[in-house]
């Protein structure tokens, strides 16, 4: 059965690049036509919205999720419907989520797990794949990976001690199997060794409550371990890409290095560009222990950082780290903020928050704000220009957007299924009326109109421009031996 046409008119196209005023045709999950011409194209039947006074972003695609992820002994309340369906409420109409596998369990088994629970979701996905050991056996599921399976790129826990923490030699091993398979390192970093030691430390000091995980995470931890990281990467040669940078030492990293003409690339999480570590001293545990994540929320300063960051392209995307987990779960570190689960939620409103704090205030252009919640990371992880832009041949992927709707965020009326909002209250400015996934109208006007199961698994190639350039400049600058 052919899907019904889309034409949507009267609204301003903004890519990363340019914006101007035109019409957009959808048909068969494509963009077919953009401009005048799109209406005169338009076939019998075709589905007319009236984007007037409206902008037309490329849909969000949130390169940091965790749906349905297992973890410090339960699951995250969101499965892989719930989460995409929350997405797209917000305009998002992608998310790269990350396969975890055990230690010792073979990669192309949690792969094939992952896939499995994500066949419900109702928006497009991929997987980033961690390594958390090494063997010969991990080696060669890389490569089945990258080769047959469309995965790009490869997830590195510097923390989670005795758990899933990789070591320098897993590092080493793992970096340079990317680099051979033109695929994408990224790394949470933060000094396992050193959180270990201090969580003791901080419990000793008879600080159990939510307070204590920052005081058990704070940004130095953070710092070393992206500067680590990004050494390893550099005496390789491989691109890196850093996930949910939160602090000043670590933004400083990854400038540094950029400054001398590494390959490094920054994520910043949109909690926290607007919430500090305040929010870990309300007096009501549940509320406290709700916004326990890793890394922890910073004091202030830090935020203006990664704005500054953002505005000046030393960071390059942002995300959610979207990890729900309810009250009783959270309940489970009552006696210790160490047996907290880390999680938080925010998929539906990432692109409210950041068009809020970061256009509204002049410290992003819509094109800017574009860049950050769709383009770069399509750029980055080989999806571009079939998403991050709307132009003729591209996903059908749209956020129709009004810049002046306002809204209060509230956990009442989230779709997501978690029982708190870490943005509870906070009135943004500019919102998704319309949410188009693959050339259907799947958010409109409040109402969320998803099909469990209408995501596609995207595969995203090897290789991209970054590694051809990283070849390149290594070729270029091979050592000699000495002619005696």
């Amino acid at each position: 059965m052919t899907q019904q046409a889309l034409l949507i008119r009267g609204g301003s196209v903004v890519n990363a690049d340019r914006a101007f005023k035109a019409d957009v045709l959808c048909i068969d999950g494509k963009v077919a036509a953009i401009g005048a011409d799109a209406a005169a194209q338009a076939p019998a039947g075709t589905h007319t919205l009236d984007a007037s006074g409206r902008l037309l972003l490329p849909g969000g695609i949130d390169p940091h999720t965790h749906m349905q992820l297992p973890f410090m002994g339960t699951v995250a309340a969101d499965d892989f419907f719930d989460g995409t369906a929350a997405a797209v409420s917000g305009g998002t109409t992608s998310i790269i989520d990350f396969v975890i596998p055990d230690p010792k369990q073979p990669l192309m088994d949690a792969f094939r797990t992952w896939r499995g629970w994500a066949e419900k979701a109702c928006a497009d996905y991929g997987f980033h794949v961690a390594v958390t050991w090494w063997s010969d056996q991990v080696h060669a599921d890389m490569g089945t990976l990258v080769k047959d399976e469309g995965v790009n790129s490869f997830k590195h826990f510097m923390a989670y001690k005795n758990a899933i923490m990789c070591d320098d030699e897993t590092l080493v091993n793992s970096f340079r199997r990317a680099l051979e398979l033109g695929a994408m390192p990224t790394v949470h970093a933060e000094n396992g060794e050193l959180v270990y030691l201090l969580q003791q430390e901080v419990v000793k000091m008879g600080i159990t409550g939510p307070e204590g995980h920052p005081l058990s995470r704070p940004p130095m931890v953070e710092g070393e371990a992206a500067n680590r990281a990004i050494a390893i990467a550099e005496v390789l040669g491989v691109p890196i890409y850093i996930v949910h940078v939160s602090c000043i030492e670590a933004a400083e990293a990854i400038a540094r290095a950029r400054a001398r003409g590494h390959r490094v690339y920054g994520e910043v999480l949109a909690g926290h560009l607007v919430l500090d570590d305040s929010v870990y001293r309300h007096p009501d545990f549940a509320t406290a222990a709700a916004y326990v994540m890793s890394p922890p929320f910073r004091p202030k300063g830090h935020q203006e950082m990664l704005w500054r960051g953002l505005q000046s392209g030393q960071l390059h995307t942002t995300a959610t780290d979207h990890c729900v987990f309810c009250g009783p779960q959270k309940a489970m570190g009552r006696q210790s903020f160490t047996q907290i689960p880390n999680g938080c939620g925010g998929v539906e409103d990432r692109m409210s928050v950041i068009w809020d704090a970061g256009v509204n205030s002049g410290r992003l252009t819509p094109s800017e704000f574009v860049a950050i919640t769709s383009a770069n990371c399509a750029k980055l992880f080989n999806l571009y220009p079939r998403k991050g832009c709307i132009v003729e041949g591209a996903d059908a992927d749209i956020a129709v957007w009004d810049p002046s709707a306002s809204r209060t965020i509230t956990q009442a009326k989230q779709k997501s299924k978690g029982d708190f909002n870490i943005f509870e209250g906070r009135t943004v400015r500019g919102n998704a009326t319309h949410t188009v996934s693959q050339g259907k109208l799947v958010w409109a006007d409040g109402d969320l109109r998803v099909t469990r199961g209408a995501g596609r698994y995207v595969k995203r190639p090897a290789f991209g421009v970054n590694f051809t350039a990283a070849a390149l400049r290594t070729q270029d600058l091979a050592p000699t031996p000495v002619q005696r």
